[in-house]
């Protein structure tokens, strides 16, 4: 970046949503951010991996409307929502990020009243990460019964104080969010490397609302088999130790 390049414009809150093939779920959900976050300093970053319906086309057509608020970014090739993730932060500017899954399921009030209650008030530096928790589930009851096993056997081994990481609700300061390693599927264990990265995690409790439009992009038997092989990549990665904090650093995790 050349010397003359102004520096992009610092904001409180960026709102980072990944999307695949979710059409007839942007505009709604974006609406929905824009009157919740009313009165907030933040932007919108929107990252397309790759779809192969209108999700495009929506996306053009929502940025259309708020250019002042909205970028879009877009995958060359499917990556992956981790990879949508890491796309998307390199364009975040807001001092927090709050991830939004693109399907809806999200509740853009619950960003409002975590936003509100924590995040605005930012009453303990070291908290890297505020983590959802559904207080109520729009899935079968098998896939109910395999999230909680699938939670309990990741929270047994990995000690990264989440019950539902699952939940693509998460709200992460962003100096936390650049200090994570990248890797497939690195989502799911979002609150075992923040913690990992000597940072505090905490849940709040979220809604769970029933997509309206599109189906899910996650099979039992790809999640469950990716999930193992993950899950022990992670006992190694979280044993392997963590980050060190020099004394001389303005850096909350110094008395940790």
């Amino acid at each position: 970046m050349g010397s003359d390049t102004p520096a992009p414009t610092r904001r409180a809150l960026t709102v980072l949503i990944p999307f695949f093939n979710e059409a007839g779920n942007i505009q709604p959900l974006i609406d929905e951010v824009h009157t919740a976050l009313d009165g907030v300093d933040y932007e919108i970053v929107c990252v397309n991996d790759c779809s192969s319906d209108t999700t495009a086309a929506e996306l053009v057509t929502a940025q259309a409307t708020r250019p002042d608020r909205i970028k879009v970014l877009t995958h060359v090739k499917r990556r992956g929502k981790s990879a949508a993730l890491f796309t998307g932060l390199r364009s975040c500017v807001g001092d927090w990020v709050q991830l939004l899954d693109g399907d809806g399921q999200n509740d853009p009030a619950d960003a409002r009243r975590i936003w509100d209650l924590i995040a605005a008030k930012d009453e303990n530096p070291a908290l890297g990460i505020i983590c959802g928790r559904r207080t109520s589930r729009n899935d079968s009851g098998f896939k109910w019964l395999q999230s909680r096993v699938a939670n309990g056997i990741r929270r047994f081994c990995l000690r990264d104080d989440a019950t539902d990481t699952g939940c693509g609700f998460k709200l992460i300061r962003r100096r936390a969010f650049q200090d994570l390693p990248f890797f497939a599927a690195m989502h799911r264990f979002l609150p075992a490397l923040v913690k990992r990265a000597g940072w505090d995690v905490r849940e709040e409790p979220v809604a769970d609302r029933e997509r309206q439009h599109g189906v899910s992009k996650y099979g039992f038997l790809g999640r469950f088999g990716a999930g193992l092989v993950d899950l022990f990549g992670m006992m190694w990665l979280v044993r392997r130790g963590g980050y060190g904090v020099a004394a001389e650093w303005n850096d909350p995790r110094a008395s940790r």
